[in-house]
């Protein structure tokens, strides 16, 4: 029986060593199980997704289970793949005598910001064009909060940037137009301009990413953290800087619950935990929380991520 799919894209977000990645793993296996095709990417450079699920995973999608698949992305490759691209395609349409000018352009663009984080932005506008053929849903592992944040409120930026280098070009265009009135060659050359017509491109594919972000339907970012101050003042933070951007919340994950059975060596870090779980429940019980027990050891391999899948699942149906 193939399961309704809820939500294309599910994001889950928190610190690292929460258990983000095992929660994503254990959320897309879930899935996988419910005969929905599952693609989780990681997009942490400590790749702990390899992990949890206790096999090799790399830079390219590779089937993990029936119904799921899995790939890392590492964050300086892709970068590198993506200038180097931008450079090929420059390059390519036009003369040697801007050549420099561009690659220098193009360092610029490097430098700008988050060179590594627009370039897995990239890496994620592909995946999600690719939602419905092979996959039902994309669980993205994201690099923990900050990161993912900026990440997140990147389109805008980068929008607001492109359209300043649009018109800085176009405002070079017209010089160059005045300049080629005698010079046929040079009037050819500016017959198309590459370098807006790519500008125009980015800034539209930040467009189509930033109409899937908001698009509460169909995305939903879950939050991981452990009962403990920081991260619930962080969470927090993070929270309410997704609704400022309009970004849907599917839910709040506490992990490493330590069970009342944990014997009286745990006891005192057990009465400071409830008071902790009392204030996630009232700060994020509107969005759903769902509670995972401390294991007696660190998951390894499907066999383990099924049994906290189903307390992952229960936030869909909040």
């Amino acid at each position: 029986m193939v399961h309704h799919v809820k939500r294309q894209f599910v994001f889950f977000g928190g610190k690292g060593g929460t258990g983000k990645t095992t929660c994503a793993a254990a959320y897309a296996y879930a899935l996988s199980r419910l005969g929905i095709k599952t693609l989780v990417v990681s997009t942490d450079p400590a790749h702990s997704l390899a992990d949890a699920f206790n096999r090799p995973i790399g830079l390219d999608v590779i089937p993990v289970a029936e119904n799921l698949w899995g790939i890392e992305i590492d964050a300086e490759e892709e970068a590198k793949k993506y200038m180097k691209a931008i450079q090929d395609k420059m390059l390519h349409i036009v003369s040697a005598v801007i050549v420099e000018e561009i690659k220098r352009q193009i360092e610029i663009a490097y430098m700008s910001p988050g060179a590594e984080e627009a370039a897995i932005f990239d890496k994620f506008i592909e995946l999600m064009e690719s939602i419905g053929n092979p996959y039902d849903v994309i669980v993205f592992d994201t690099a923990p909060t900050g990161h993912t944040l900026r990440l997140i409120t990147l389109p805008e930026i980068l929008g607001i940037w492109i359209e300043h280098l649009i018109e800085k070009r176009a405002n070079a265009m017209e010089l160059m137009k005045v300049a080629a009135k005698y010079d046929k060659d040079l009037q050819e050359k500016i017959k198309e301009d590459p370098i807006i017509d790519t500008l125009q491109a980015r800034r539209d594919k930040f467009a189509l990413a930033r109409k899937i972000l908001t698009d509460k339907k169909n995305t939903a970012f879950y939050f991981v953290l452990n009962a403990e101050k920081l991260p619930i003042i962080e969470t927090k933070r993070a929270i309410e800087i997704l609704q400022k951007h309009d970004i849907g919340i599917g839910g709040v994950i506490v992990n490493k619950v330590i069970p009342e059975e944990a014997g009286p060596f745990f006891e005192k870090r057990r009465v400071d935990q409830e008071q902790y779980l009392k204030q996630i429940d009232e700060m994020f019980g509107g969005f759903g929380v769902a509670r995972i027990p401390l294991l007696d050891s660190d998951i390894k391999g499907i066999e383990q991520l099924s049994e906290i899948a189903p307390l992952i699942l229960k936030l869909d149906e909040m």
